[in-house]
């Protein structure tokens, strides 16, 4: 795996990103588009995390701290990619920085139909706590 490169995004990644997202992720979300993107990194410029292999972008993961919890989001790998540690180096960057950031606790969001997505977070150690359900209210139309 030393050919793969672990780095936070930029603006400047914001294209490719979400052709990766739209590629190798599960779902789509409202915060999908370039505003959302930009308005992520611009708050917090370490919270999405890439990982490339040879120049491309093979993975990602949103790594947010509020101060209070530590979330995790869009935790993709390249179909082509999958099955190659990426998934897991992601994961370890993001844990490395809830850690340094005082973070006790991480979550993911994990689309419930998205059966491959759960069997890799439970290879890394996560499991869903069923007396949690995900509240949504949409603030713009």
């Amino acid at each position: 795996m030393s050919d793969l490169h672990i780095r936070s995004a930029a603006l400047p990644d914001i294209d490719a990103v979400l052709a990766f997202w739209g590629e190798a992720a599960e779902g789509t979300s409202i915060s999908d588009d370039r505003d959302g993107v930009a308005r992520l990194i611009t708050r917090d410029p370490d919270a999405l995390i890439l990982a490339e292999r040879d120049g491309r972008l093979v993975g990602s993961v949103i790594a947010g701290f509020d101060g209070w919890r530590c979330h995790l989001y869009r935790l993709a790998v390249h179909p082509e990619h999958r099955r190659q540690g990426i998934g897991s180096a992601l994961l370890t960057a993001a844990e490395e920085r809830f850690v340094a950031l005082g973070g006790r606790r991480g979550d993911a969001m994990v689309l419930e139909r998205n059966e491959t997505g759960r069997h890799a977070w439970r290879a890394a150690g996560y499991a869903p706590e069923e007396q949690w359900r995900r509240w949504v209210k949409h603030l713009t139309t």
